[in-house]
């Protein structure tokens, strides 16, 4: 394997920040010199300076990139496959008996009780589902704006995954591992090609729903890679991003030298140290600088038609899913390189705030409009070209019924469905099958792996190539599996 060419980052920054100082010595100008050779002394390649997110030149990419930037969609919780998506009639005529053992032999779920010990019974769908567009893709009554959108989406009934708890499992679809420490798939994309946008970071987080996704922040880490490259949450309302703005009584000329200061011994202690961190430190602080104007700009949809605000159903002012679907059209507009949304509860056990009646219909409703207004925007702008849409959660819910208050799901690793649309997708398709009571994949399994294997590809991106040596290993994001989904590519 091979280390992908590094991006330009903090190269020309550092260099212009140190040639407008006087009086840096010799030390800072050999950094100067060896940062705009990408390498600070001993420390060189991957894990140099040249690493941070701040291109101002977009790097080479493995072969032609049918994507510029990817919105993904994450419905955190498990969305229900078999009430959205997967219509299942032999399920609803079974539904009440014991599911057979051999669905069970050598699998695990989430809470074996329910699974195993109480020997759970099949649960047919409540929904109904009809046939919609071309594709004559199945949707269910959950998802009205959605159905209207299936030919201009692609539907993976066969998604696959390896863990089955929610915060391990958040974790896998976002890192390709487990393990705390990895990268997240957008700081691995933003160390790949870089970032369009100078004013934003190249990695958004937009959160909607009651609470945040569990397991929090590693969701967006940077792990090992430079920490330029992590996820940066803005908010919802008030200022964007807490402690942004500039404190009562500071001026924007005194902040402007305080900050040249700093610079000044960030890279006299970088000229000592050699530490990649430290350039990564003054980039931050150069960004948040510019975000003081780039970010409020971004957050005011002012310059929004009431048409626009119609689509997604929305209000300019008020926080919802909808509104950030928004802010993400208007994010890759501006060339941040990867947008992630995260909307909660789509949990389903049964349990108060998680029935498959009320709640999912709740939850539904709270994102079905805008992830197809979404689609219709950018598709509208000529930017469904350039964007690549990722639609759905960390795993599915399983055939088995999960009594508990009232009747849930636990949670399904083997099959579940994920939509994806925009560059390079082939649209109105249905890819995968699963048996007839959707336990297990029957053709074109899509594992987790392979999925980013393929989002990588279509930025660019070999993930055979894409590496990070840490610890005297090459690390990928797909690590050593990853196979292409050639049926889901245009």
């Amino acid at each position: 394997m091979e280390n992908h060419p590094l991006p330009q980052s903090l190269q020309d920054l550092t260099r212009r920040h140190f040639l407008g100082r006087c009086a840096m010595g010799l030390g800072n100008l050999a950094l100067a010199s060896m940062l705009a050779e990408g390498q600070t002394g001993p420390t060189s390649g991957p894990t140099s300076a040249s690493a941070t997110a701040e291109s101002l030149k977009t790097p080479a990419t493995h072969h032609p990139a049918r994507a510029k930037s990817i919105i993904y969609l994450f419905m955190a919780g498990g969305p229900s496959q078999l009430e959205l998506f997967d219509a299942k009639p032999r399920l609803n005529e079974l539904s009440g008996q014991p599911i057979p053992n051999s669905f069970l032999e050598g699998k695990r779920f989430a809470f074996m009780d329910s699974s195993f010990k109480n020997k759970s019974t099949l649960l047919g769908s409540k929904r109904t589902f009809r046939q919609y567009g071309q594709s004559g893709a199945t949707v269910s009554d959950l998802f009205p704006h959605t159905a209207g959108i299936v030919d201009d989406i692609a539907l993976v009934k066969t998604c696959a995954t390896n863990l089955f708890n929610h915060a391990p499992a958040k974790l896998f679809m976002n890192t390709g591992s487990g393990q705390f420490g990895r990268p997240s798939m957008g700081s691995w994309v933003t160390y790949g090609i870089g970032s369009e946008s100078r004013d934003l970071p190249g990695f958004v987080v937009l959160q909607s729903g009651p609470r945040g996704p569990r397991g929090g922040a590693v969701n967006w880490s940077s792990g090992f890679l430079p920490t330029s490259h992590q996820g940066v949450p803005l908010r919802g309302s008030g200022d964007p991003i807490l402690n942004l703005s500039r404190p009562p009584g500071i001026s924007a000329e005194s902040q402007r030298r305080t900050l040249d200061a700093l610079g000044d011994l960030n890279l006299r202690r970088a000229s000592e140290t050699g530490d990649p961190e430290i350039a990564t430190r003054i980039a931050s602080y150069e960004m948040a600088y510019r975000m003081q104007s780039s970010a409020p700009e971004l957050t005011d949809l002012q310059g929004e038609t009431d048409a626009t605000l119609a689509l997604y159903g929305c209000t300019r002012d008020t926080p919802s899913f909808a509104r950030n679907c928004l802010l993400a059209r208007r994010l890759v507009e501006r060339g941040v390189r990867f947008v992630q949304l995260y909307h909660t509860n789509w949990d389903s056990h049964g349990g108060p705030g998680e029935t498959l009646e009320g709640d999912l219909a709740k939850v539904a409703h709270q994102v079905d409009q805008g992830c197809a207004a979404l689609i219709k925007d950018l598709k509208s702008r000529g930017l469904l070209n350039d964007v690549l849409v990722v639609w759905g959660g960390e795993f599915g819910r399983t055939p088995m019924g999960e009594t508990r208050e009232k009747t849930g799901r636990n949670h399904h690793i083997d099959a579940f469905t994920m939509w994806f649309a925009g560059a390079g997708i082939q649209a109105g398709q249905v890819l995968g099958e699963t048996d007839e009571l959707g336990f297990n994949p029957v053709v074109d399994r899509a594992h987790v792996h392979d999925i980013h294997a393929t989002l990588l590809h279509l930025l660019g991106l070999d993930h055979q190539r894409l590496t990070f040596r840490f610890q005297g290993r090459d690390f990928r994001l797909t690590d050593i599996h990853g196979q292409l989904l050639h049926k889901l590519l245009a």
